[in-house]
């Protein structure tokens, strides 16, 4: 089963990811901020993470996903940024990061399955 690692501080973002993209097809994985992201990302080697860029902890997104893209053992791991964050230039700096995608919320729930479809396929 592929797993999914959903981070995000607000718990309400987080619950609405796990049920559009379906609890029964994928291994659902979650964290508030960037720091267990990526504790947990080093554990279970998450398929697809999905990343929030503000979040509490002196990690933020950004930064979490220049650490998992670049430690060998979670760098092949894909990363979707989903962020209030909707500037090009913030988008640029999403991508420069590592990130393989991204997306700005409000998003749409439609193009997001489709998206994880087609990296988990």
């Amino acid at each position: 089963m592929k797993k999914i690692l959903i981070v995000d501080d607000e718990p309400g973002i987080r619950e609405l990811v796990e049920m559009t993209l379906g609890v029964d097809e994928y291994e659902i994985l979650k964290a508030e901020n960037g720091k267990q992201a990526i504790e947990i990302a080093k554990s279970e080697k998450p398929d697809l993470t999905i990343m929030d860029v503000v979040m509490p902890g002196g990690i933020d997104g950004l930064e979490a996903t220049r650490i998992l893209k670049g430690n060998p053992e979670t760098r092949k791991g894909t990363i979707i940024i989903l962020s209030a964050k909707g500037e090009e230039s913030e988008r640029e700096q999403g991508l420069d990061a590592g990130a393989d995608d991204y997306f700005t919320k409000p998003f749409s729930l439609l193009a997001l399955i489709q998206k994880v479809e087609e990296v988990l396929a």
